[in-house]
């Protein structure tokens, strides 16, 4: 029997060595879900109602894809009852896995009071809220709580109206009582409103002329759902508590920029970059 040179049993004990390092390997990070579960203002849409835009839609760009998943399951129309009621949620607590996040925001539904189907009393949304936080917690998952994001309603001074006051409450005290994370989109978004102007804050939500759009031939003035740009942004105002508040796990798993886009902006003519398209 010939006898394997040097060379070859050298590759086979460093291929064999190869093999014992990967199998010994400390494995990366699981790869965690964030869950978000709420109503229109949230959703993913399709694309006969664009450019309605849920806010839920841009969340996913900020994160590594390669270590977060982001599972939107909120869907129009739909409060903390009716969500509960047509058992979307407990298929979610099933499948949560510990580290897990759940982003829970309700209210613009709830607090419907002309649409019995879906309306909730503030003692009931708080009922619900507990059972949703507690559930996930049940799992060793991570419940964040969000206040409902304000409509488009200015008085007649051109200040910001709050919309949600009832059930915004409801949420604080909630995260409060329960020690939950809170991302007050309600404020952060009325902030932002009140910038804008009652005239600009229009290009954030759907507020179309006749002919702006083919879906929508007759225009639309809608003041609670999102364009484009205004999903952008309220999920801009929720990635930055996730950042202030160092959430764990997701504050750590954040997109990182690309080569092309790390580079730092011209400061003059001379300095500037030619760009490939």
């Amino acid at each position: 029997m010939k006898t394997p040179s040097p060379t070859i049993r050298n590759y086979a004990l460093l291929s064999l060595l190869l093999l014992l390092l990967t199998a010994f390997a400390a494995p990366g990070p699981r790869k965690i879900k964030l869950y978000l579960i709420g109503d229109s203002t949230m959703a993913n849409k399709v694309r006969q109602v664009f450019p309605e835009t849920g806010w839920g839609m841009p969340l996913v760009t900020f994160f590594d894809s390669a270590q977060v998943t982001v599972d939107n399951r909120a869907q129009n129309g739909r409060s903390t009852r009716t969500f509960l009621a047509e058992n979307r949620w407990q298929p979610i607590v099933d499948a949560l896995k510990e580290g897990d996040y759940v982003f829970i925001q309700f209210g613009h539904n709830d607090e419907a009071e002309n649409y019995p189907d879906r309306y909730t009393s503030p003692e009931d949304y708080r009922k619900n809220l507990i059972k949703f936080v507690t559930e996930t917690r049940g799992k060793k998952s991570n419940p964040v709580l969000l206040t409902p994001i304000t409509r488009l309603r200015f008085d007649k001074s051109g200040h910001i109206t709050e919309t949600h006051v009832a059930y915004s409450k409801v949420t604080t005290e909630v995260a409060t009582q329960y020690q939950v994370p809170l991302i007050d989109l309600d404020k952060m978004s009325r902030d932002l409103v009140q910038q804008f102007g009652p005239e600009n804050a229009k290009l954030l939500y759907l507020q179309l002329a006749p002919g702006d759009h083919p879906n929508y031939p007759y225009g639309r003035q809608d003041g609670t759902h999102f364009s484009e740009l205004g999903a952008r942004k309220m999920a801009q105002l929720a990635m930055s508590q996730v950042i202030a508040q160092k959430l764990p796990l997701l504050s750590e798993r954040l997109a990182k920029p690309t080569a092309k886009n790390a580079v730092p902006p011209a400061t003059n003519g001379k300095d500037a970059q030619p760009t490939t398209p």
